[in-house]
């Protein structure tokens, strides 16, 4: 019998830091049941005390997904009182809870970012680590920083939270300086020297700054991690996480090697990679590993001429056991209601009767003009219809006026927050570009366009077209909460001057269309961002007024 391995996914809560990756409640939720369904067996689910969306989100993953038969529902705090208490209140309703609280340990963070001297960082870890354990019976500690930390201090911060109850013990590669061969030494060093470290878990938390994420956590797990921290599609801060597919993959193409298991679905792979990339707006590269549109593709005639002889001679392992074998072209025009929420609920959307009828009458629009309408079609027109929070402006009108001899000129109708029906007409150096400026003349100029992004979601000709926007906010928003996770460590200047970033995306046969409602999109989150921000201010001086 292999040795098996735990699957930490922090998507929801690390993944979500990385830039234009913000997710509302209902998407959060969204992604947890595919993760459960998936099978991993830690979900972090989000930071608490972050902000009051976030909590509500966490509260929700735990109380929707955290059942007895489900996983680990975790969420993150820093080492102090009211963060724990914010995490353990999130939490408490799943049947299997974690808190997990992290403290820094390198020079360069206690200098700098903390301002503490080892006996204080010493002294927090065990009041604050005992003060999660009376309320958590799983508490998982991260020393932030870990592969760049003195080894002694660090064995002596872990040794101190072992003592005061951690069950599990994080290694963070926080900036993902660490080789794998010092990774793997830092673990094995870890198991040796640490009194009581065989008696926990040992985790691995990797970034990919420089490429090497996965091939750290492999040697970590080598090295007697039972515990690896990951990602879907690899997503996170700066360059990003570890990817869970490619550890997963790499575990299980190699079984004999590693001589470890994980409990993942591996079917289900290529679709929570889809359904993630949907929901934040940011495309699986093609040549991304496991679930990139080329990652099973051979142009090469010696390539295409050995698979047909024996796909082994060039494919490691079967796409089928990714999960890329369920794209048959099984819905057209003439399917009806039953067929489509059979199909839906296949792929794990749970509808309401509102949410449904909406989005069959989207489906047969897309039918009419497509014939034949595939898997990834329909997880586009879900996430793009359904995943997102109540828009303040609901697009009803585009028309473009456009070509070689004509000025770009657009008329847009929109329903406004009180039911108010505007349109407004602009000229623009293209269509996308007109459509644009004529949704600014009513919604206001709120921010700046960074990133524009089409994809056909399948192929051909009358493929379904995906547009992705990210708008950057014009002015600062100030966080009105230290946001400093394991992987936090920009300077609270330089974080006060971050220009949030807000992803958006449509999806329509008329690419032009789709352009609308990705734009519209991403204006509607950020408005609702404003709004959360002004609701927390407001939270925040009336809690100061009653203390």
């Amino acid at each position: 019998m292999l040795d098996a391995v735990r699957v930490f996914d922090t998507t929801l809560r690390d993944g979500e830091q990385s830039p234009g990756c913000t997710m509302s409640r209902d998407e959060k939720l969204a992604i947890a049941r595919q993760l459960a369904r998936l099978g991993v067996d830690i979900i972090e689910a989000g930071f608490p005390a972050a902000s009051r969306g976030d909590f509500e989100a966490v509260q929700a993953v735990a109380g929707e997904v955290g059942s007895a038969d489900g996983p680990v529902v975790c969420a993150l705090a820093r080492a102090n009182r009211d963060d724990i208490d914010a995490c353990w209140r999130a939490i408490e309703t799943a049947a299997k809870p974690r808190i997990h609280t992290f403290l820094a340990t390198s020079d360069i963070h206690l200098t700098y970012k903390l301002r503490m001297t080892r006996p204080q960082v010493l002294d927090a870890v065990r009041t604050m680590v005992s003060f999660a354990r009376e309320r958590c019976a799983d508490v998982e500690f991260s020393p932030e920083d870990a592969g760049r930390s003195d080894p002694a201090f660090l064995h002596e911060v872990l040794a101190a939270a072992i003592e005061a109850g951690a069950t599990t013990l994080n290694i963070p590669d926080t900036v993902g300086y660490t080789m794998p061969d010092e990774y793997g030494a830092m673990i094995a060093g870890i198991r040796e020297r640490v009194p009581g470290a065989r008696n926990v878990v040992l985790s691995t938390h990797c970034h990919d700054d420089l490429g090497l994420a996965v091939a750290n956590s492999l040697a970590g797990v080598r090295a007697g991690a039972r515990q690896v921290e990951c990602t879907i599609n690899g997503i996170g801060e700066r360059a990003g996480n570890a990817a869970l597919e490619e550890i997963v993959m790499a575990l299980h193409t190699r079984g004999g090697h590693f001589g470890i298991e994980t409990g993942i679905q591996t079917r289900q792979l290529a679709r929570t990679s889809r359904l993630l990339a949907a929901v934040i707006g940011v495309p699986v590269p093609p040549n991304k590993a496991i679930v990139g549109a080329n990652a099973f593709a051979h142009e090469a005639g010696i390539h295409q001429d050995g698979v047909l002889k024996n796909p082994m001679t060039y494919e490691i392992m079967r796409a089928e056991t990714v999960g890329l074998d369920g794209n048959a072209l099984v819905l057209g025009k003439h399917s009806g209601r039953h067929a489509l929420r059979a199909r839906l609920e296949s792929m794990g959307h749970q509808l309401s009767d509102d949410e449904f009828r909406h989005v069959f009458a989207r489906f047969k629009d897309i039918a009419d003009r497509k014939k034949l309408v595939e898997e990834r079609d329909l997880e586009a027109l879900v996430v793009g219809e359904v995943r997102r929070p109540p828009p303040l402006y609901v697009l009803r009108h585009v028309q473009v006026s456009c070509g070689t001899e004509l000025i770009p000129t657009a008329t847009v109708r929109l329903v406004g927050p009180d039911a108010e029906v505007r349109t407004e007409s602009a000229q623009g150096t293209g269509p996308v570009d007109a459509v644009c400026a004529a949704i600014n003349r009513i919604v206001g100029d709120p921010g700046e366009l960074v990133e524009f992004d089409v994809t056909a979601v399948t192929e051909g000709i009358s493929a379904v077209g995906e547009v992705t926007m990210r708008v950057r906010e014009r002015r600062a928003q100030e966080s009105l909460h230290s946001t400093d996770a394991p992987d936090v460590h920009i300077a609270d200047a330089e974080r006060n001057e971050r220009f949030p970033v807000y992803s958006g995306n449509g999806v329509h046969v008329d690419i032009v269309v789709a352009a609308a409602e990705a734009y519209l999109s991403a204006l509607n989150r950020l408005f609702h961002a404003r709004a959360e921000s002004v609701r927390g201010a407001q939270h925040s001086l009336a809690m100061t007024g009653a203390a």
